[in-house]
């Protein structure tokens, strides 16, 4: 019993870490309270800590009492919220980072609604907004245009000659600047799927072996839509072979996925096992093959 009072001691200071004692703001100027909140963000950013850590989030959370508009103390605790799937605290409080630097974050909230959410209009509203907001600049959330984002977001509209437009401009901007092989592959992915729901098989076949071209054939993406297309065209033969590189590199993990969410149009095991059952059914039928 006599070391009682010592261990409820250490657990107290333990939470007393973990909550961040409050600091005694009152004496300090406003200037002074900026530069804390600066600091204790930098702090924040120095721990080995991955987002969502409640470390991480108490250090942001103290740097956002110091200054209610530290814009990327705000935008970081945002994140750790939306990847603990706290949809409302998310959203008010990246709108806060929003509101206090437009310009850098219209475009990446216009990101999240995307890829977290799948809100596609919400997207496209942030995305337009980004280029009033940066006439002279095309803005690039995640590494990314705003022009491939847009593609993808009216593909989730199933607004087909929308989606390709955009992805049109992104991809042209590219080769332009630094070569077609310079382009994000997934651009020729999508802009093929768009083809192919659009009904133009023959132009979405060009995206997809164009996908299969700059991912080195390391795509079960590309290869299980050109095996659909040359499948639907009556190519048994072909289709099987081309089946076969899909099944390859989806058990080798080169699939198109997204690490926090399910990508756009992504394909499972049970999409690349029912178009084998129909090729093989089919053309066990017309005695092409087997």
């Amino acid at each position: 019993m006599v070391r009682l009072p010592k261990y409820y001691l250490s657990i107290l200071f333990l939470l007393c870490i973990l909550s961040s004692c409050k600091e005694d703001i009152s004496n300090l100027s406003e200037s002074e309270k900026k530069e804390r909140s600066a600091e204790l963000f930098e702090d924040a950013q120095s721990l080995h800590h991955g987002q969502g850590s409640p470390m991480l989030m108490t250090k942001l959370e103290a740097a956002i009492a110091m200054d209610p508009n530290n814009c990327d103390a705000l935008r970081a605790l945002s994140i750790a919220y939306l990847k603990r799937g706290v949809i409302d605290t998310w959203k008010t409080t990246f709108d806060k980072a929003v509101e206090c630097n437009p310009e850098i974050w219209v475009p990446w909230r216009g990101y999240l609604h995307l890829q977290f959410y799948r809100d596609y209009k919400k997207a496209i509203a942030d995305f337009d907004a980004s280029d009033t907001l940066t006439p002279n600049f095309t803005d690039a959330p995640q590494g990314q245009s705003v022009d491939y984002w847009r593609g993808l977001a009216y593909l989730g509209l199933k607004e087909y000659e929308n989606s390709i437009e955009y992805l049109d401009r992104y991809i042209q901007e590219v080769t332009e600047d630094d070569g077609e092989d310079w382009a994000e592959p997934t651009a020729f992915l999508y802009r093929g799927i768009a083809h192919y729901e659009n009904e133009n098989p023959e132009a979405a076949l060009l995206d997809f072996n164009k996908m299969i071209l700059y991912n080195k054939n390391k795509t079960a993406d590309g290869s299980y839509y050109k095996a659909l297309i040359l499948f639907e065209g009556g190519k048994c033969e072909e289709a099987i072979k081309e089946l076969d590189i899909a099944i390859e590199n989806f058990n080798n993990g080169y699939y198109n996925s997204h690490p926090y969410t399910e990508a756009l149009r992504q394909i499972y095991i049970q999409d690349i096992n029912n178009l084998e059952k129909a090729i093989k059914t089919e053309c066990q039928q017309k005695n092409e093959i087997y």
